[in-house]
């Protein structure tokens, strides 16, 4: 499956991989900014760390696990946190997300790209050649989304053959927003993301996804308006970090 979360026009082709890179690490960037009428009800949430994806096989397929150390900088005040992800890829290629210990979204694991894509999906997004509609729910909200995906023209990262993929979709969006379950909101979701797996592996290499709402709260007094974006990247890394002292 290339996408995590997808239902949509392509699905009979995209399957994911029953195997992934195991032990990789990864370099991860985040950036949060949000607009809430006003001026001054404004800010941004920056975030970097790195995170290790391993793959362990069992009776029940292949389980993948993604843990991430990282900074969170929000209104100059920076914690060290943690986070977890893991999800169950079925023999069938079915994937189910068992532990989600992700509230900030910055796991390979926990983004709308897939790890690794079978031989039969390679061979298609190489076939393309030209944009291909899906429709999916966005990762962090639910929300339907419908847009476009294609494959990017051939290039190299690190020194390596790499396919690019870029899609981009949008829908309308009412209700909770993820990180803000209090507030709910109505107005349309974007995301946008570009992925490139290595040719020799089929394995993800990096990705850049941003998600962009733009509406209003649901407030029932004021018509409030609403601006937020989420955005990240992953790059892997090409050393194993060392720890940092405590």
């Amino acid at each position: 499956m290339l996408f995590r979360t997808l239902a949509c026009t392509i699905a009979c082709w995209l399957a994911l991989a029953s195997a992934a890179q195991a032990d990789q690490w990864f370099s991860v960037d985040g950036r949060d900014s949000f607009h809430f009428g006003g001026d001054t009800a404004s800010g941004e949430i920056v975030y970097s760390g790195t995170q290790r994806l391993t793959e362990v096989r069992t009776s029940g397929g292949e389980r993948f696990t993604a843990t991430v150390d990282y900074k969170r900088n929000a209104n100059g005040t920076t914690d060290h946190l943690h986070g977890t992800f893991t999800s169950l890829i079925a023999p069938d290629g079915t994937q189910s997300d068992e532990d989600d210990e992700d509230p900030d979204y910055l796991t390979i694991l926990n983004q709308p790209f897939a790890i690794a894509l079978d031989p039969r999906t390679l061979h298609d997004l190489r076939a393309l050649h030209g944009p291909v509609p899906f429709d999916f729910a966005a990762p962090m909200t639910g929300a339907p989304l419908h847009g476009q995906l294609r494959r990017l023209p051939d290039a190299k990262l690190d020194g390596a053959s790499v396919l690019g993929i870029e899609f981009s979709a949008q829908g309308p969006l009412h209700g909770a927003l993820p990180d803000r379950p209090t507030l709910s909101v109505t107005g349309t979701i974007h995301m946008n993301g570009t992925a490139y797996y290595r040719e020799s592996s089929a394995h993800l290499l990096t990705l850049i996804t941003t998600i962009s709402i733009v509406g209003t709260l649901d407030s029932g007094e004021h018509n409030e308006t609403v601006d937020i974006a989420y955005r990240r990247t992953i790059h892997p890394l090409r050393a194993v970090p060392h720890p940092h002292p405590s």
